[in-house]
């Protein structure tokens, strides 16, 4: 299963968490601010662990394509 959705009736479409409305960017937008993980999950205790370690990943392969390109 995926770790995150687009459904035009959660938040106009917006890339979020599975099971949530918390957008994916969000999660971007603390770490970009030096906020923790830990923080990030304490404000938002819908999205799991699991969840952004999937996101995170998935970002690290999509900027090896890149560099590779």
């Amino acid at each position: 299963m995926t770790a995150v959705e687009s459904n035009p009736n959660i938040l106009n479409g917006q890339l979020v968490f599975r099971g949530t409305r918390v957008p994916v960017r969000n999660l971007f937008d603390y770490l970009l601010a030096g906020e923790s993980i830990k923080d990030f999950m304490k404000d938002f205790p819908t999205v799991s662990f699991e969840q952004i370690r999937s996101i995170l990943q998935n970002a690290e392969v999509a900027i090896q394509k890149e560099l590779s390109a």
